[in-house]
């Protein structure tokens, strides 16, 4: 087939060739390095392993002086190729920017880069940074001669005799000699490299594709395309066979508003080569093992080498899972909170996934059912809860069939090493063979914390875990202020609340248990809005038409037009209206009541809310991004959805659960947040509101912590209650008198938990170290 190109050929380039071309179009323009910079981030994000790029965001980093960076680029470089000479060069250039100048000097020695022509020889952009080569390999001599000097001591005999002045050399500066040198060196560069002349040239182009030699189905003919869709379908063909060996990730353009990060892209490659699919992920908190869990199944279920999938965790994380498995990765589970489960377990458990609280499944009927199913994949949160073999969560998940395995727990080890035995013997049994010859190998007598042979075992858990550390990736999020207003109601309002609560006292205190989750509504509500009590109030009246004392309550509620918190919030509306800010409501109808209140105020907003389809949830964020300084936000509101431009967060009215409101505040205090964030709670005084904020506040500083964190301390307290359950029986359980004896006591217990979860992690952190990372 011939293919004939009279017009001038047109360049095509890949993407990340562009941002190569664009990269070093800033570098060569020396006021837009910084944005160089960036962009060189941004591009490896897209590109991890693209050497190019790797090397070019070594040297950006370097003109920027941010030698850190720098060595980490190199150092990712490095490990999947071998280094070229420009690469050994801006290593030692890098450890001069940090001081280290012996290991620069011995660097440029040992490559022969110490002579500057040498120097600014070996680098394809020495034409334009040869002024800048030569500076930092001059500086590096320059040190090195000052230490040289430094280091001499003088002899008896020069102290004795001093030197003539007449003998005494003329004294010529390194830098004075190097200025001589470096115009030497130029003016050699420019008679080696002369400049070419110029020319135009319109050249026409004429190949030949051989088609019977390109390898494409059977069912293509030469009739059916012409040379350029050969030419597409060959490179697709291609292209499709180097994904083969998960060298490049099918999942990542199929994800929904996450902004991966290479550590998580390399640790998902890494759990697919070298893992098989069982492995500890033990990230530190907040760095996304979610996220990279996410990313391993959406890999295998688009290569089809997964279809049936288990994922097991604490009950309170079970909607959140669900959550981000739908608006993520576009993957949809049943979970333990449906009605089926009850109805008929046996269709429930034969769904082909499913999220389950592993207390549920656990259970011994679940158990019998669950024994019976053949998972491709089985996922375990908070997995230091297999801590022990003796217990049933252990049990269930080592006698479940899977072929894949992922455990995740920023804490594997919480007392002693015989934990991490167990837990890496469910990904590869015989690891460590039986727990007798673990205790003799590889734990120290009398001290169950510490390994006595390290090195052998650490080898040996290289095959199982992954652990990467904020240190290590160098992930730095901007700090975080917290304010919590407390605000003084009228005395209507308050009324309201006291008879809400005594009400609410005496049906806990009769044993309402089936209206349980009816009552903490009850109560939740009328710490959101007057307009969220009125309602609530109302449906709870309706069922209770005897009473009218409750339609009387309802009616009370009516009456407030509006709360001390809707004014509280347009105040601080007013204040820096030009900043973006996302109220998030609990409450629908604290939301649809605000809704009415700021339209009133004439406040431009934006809606987002869990009945809202796809769409129109996507136009409401692009609407908040471009147009709008608010966005009005239910709790579903964010997920999935990249909001890290905005940086003030009000939480208007708070949800019990410590975790729901860390979730709120991940929304926008994320990877990806570049400016400090500000978080407002309103509480008002008397409710239950506010003696929340005080435990999370005042006694474990909450809101100082890092995303994740949170979770981590509720589960060191071993409650069988969650929180929510917890804060619902302190209030009503208790006369006025007592209750802040109550909650006092339970901010202790957090206390405590906080400082057991926080000597784990030092305990886990002097076990591992920096040993198990993706790099």
């Amino acid at each position: 087939m011939n293919h004939k190109e009279n017009d001038q050929p047109e360049l095509i380039l890949s993407d990340s060739e562009k941002r190569h071309y664009e990269i070093f179009e800033l570098i060569v323009e020396k006021g837009a390095r910084a944005r160089g910079l960036a962009l060189a981030e941004e591009a490896i994000r897209a590109y991890p392993t693209d050497a190019e790029l790797l090397n070019l965001g070594a040297l950006v980093a370097l003109l920027e002086e941010k030698p850190t960076r720098a060595l980490t680029f190199l150092k990712r470089l490095n490990k999947r190729y071998i280094p070229r000479r420009e690469d050994h060069l801006y290593k030692a250039l890098a450890l001069a920017q940090q001081g280290r100048w012996p290991q620069a000097n011995n660097i440029l020695k040992q490559h022969r880069l110490a002579r500057l022509d040498a120097a600014v020889d070996c680098t394809p952009y020495g034409e334009f940074l040869g002024e800048w080569i030569v500076h930092w390999i001059t500086e590096i001599r320059f040190r090195m001669q000052q230490l040289s000097r430094s280091g001499k001591k003088k002899s008896p005999t020069a102290a004795r005799t001093p030197a003539k002045k007449e003998d005494a050399p003329a004294v010529v500066t390194t830098r004075n000699a190097a200025a001589i040198e470096v115009a030497a060196a130029f003016d050699a560069l420019e008679e080696r490299y002369p400049e070419l002349p110029r020319a135009e040239a319109n050249i026409p182009l004429r190949f030949d594709l051989a088609v019977e030699d390109i390898l494409l189905p059977d069912t293509v003919t030469t009739s059916d395309a012409d040379a350029g869709r050969w030419f597409h379908l060959r490179r697709e063909f291609a292209h499709l066979n180097l994904l083969q060996g998960f060298d490049e990730l099918l999942c990542l353009p199929q994800l929904h508003g996450v902004h991966t990060y290479w550590f998580q892209v390399e640790t998902v490659r890494k759990v697919l080569k070298q893992f098989r699919g069982r492995v500890l992920l033990a990230d530190e908190v907040g760095l996304g093992k979610t996220v990279e869990a996410g990313m391993v199944l959406k890999e295998y279920i688009l290569r089809g080498m997964v279809e049936r999938v288990l994922i097991l965790t604490p009950a309170s994380l079970v909607g959140q899972w669900r959550e981000e498995m739908e608006t993520k990765f576009d993957i949809e589970f049943a979970t333990s909170y449906n009605s089926l489960l009850r109805v008929d377990p046996e269709e429930f458990w034969a769904q082909s996934r499913v999220i389950a609280s592993i207390a549920t499944a656990r259970r011994k009927e679940h158990f019998a059912r669950l024994r019976k199913q053949r998972y491709d994949m089985i996922i375990v949160d908070e997995a230091h809860h297999l801590k022990s073999r003796s217990t049933s969560n252990w049990r269930l998940v080592d006698g479940l069939h899977k072929r894949f395995l992922l455990l995740l727990s920023a804490t594997p080890v919480q007392n002693n090493l015989v934990e991490l035995y167990n837990l890496l013997t469910l990904l590869k049994p015989g690891i460590f063979k039986t727990e007798k010859e673990f205790r003799g190998a590889y734990m120290t007598p009398g001290q169950p914390r510490i390994p006595a042979n390290r090195e052998r075992m650490h080898a040996l858990m290289r095959d199982v875990m992954i652990r990467n550390t904020r240190s290590l990736v160098d992930v730095r999020l901007p700090p975080r202020q917290a304010v919590t207003l407390r605000l003084d109601p009228d005395g209507e309002e308050a009324a309201c609340y006291h008879e809400i609560t005594r009400r609410l006292r005496a049906a806990h205190a009769q044993g309402a248990g089936k209206q349980r989750l009816a009552l903490q509504h009850l109560l939740s509500a009328a710490g959101s809005s007057p307009a969220a009590a009125a309602a609530a109030v109302e449906r709870f009246a309706t069922r209770r038409k005897e009473e009218s004392a409750w339609q009387t309550l309802h009616q009370r509620y009516m009456d407030i037009s509006c709360g001390i918190k809707e004014q509280a919030l347009l105040d601080l509306l007013k204040k820096n209206p030009d900043e973006k800010k996302i109220v998030f409501v609990h409450h629908r109808e604290t939301l649809t009541h605000l809704d009415s209140l700021l339209n009133e105020h004439g406040i431009a907003f934006a809606r987002f809310d869990g009945s809202m389809s796809g769409p129109e949830k996507d136009a409401a964020i692009d609407c908040f991004r471009e147009e709008r300084h608010l966005l009005l936000c239910s709790e579903s509101g964010g997920e999935g959805r990249n909001v890290q431009f905005c940086n003030t967060l009000i939480n208007f009215d708070l949800p019990w659960n410590p975790m729901v409101i860390e979730q709120r505040i991940g929304r926008i205090h994320r990877i990806g947040q570049q400016r400090e964030v500000f978080i407002f709670n309103l509480a008002v005084r008397g409710t239950v509101e506010e003696q929340v904020l005080r435990i999370l506040d005042e006694k474990i500083n909450m809101f100082e912590l890092v995303v994740g964190e949170i979770g981590a301390i509720l589960g060191e307290m071993e409650e069988k209650e969650d929180f929510a359950n917890m804060v619902f029986d302190a209030w009503l359980d208790t006369t006025d008198q007592e209750r802040p004896g109550v909650f006092d006591t339970l901010g202790e217990r957090m206390v405590a938990a906080k400082t057991r979860y926080q000597a784990v992690k030092v305990l886990d952190d002097e076990l591992f170290g920096e040993e198990f990372e993706t790099s």
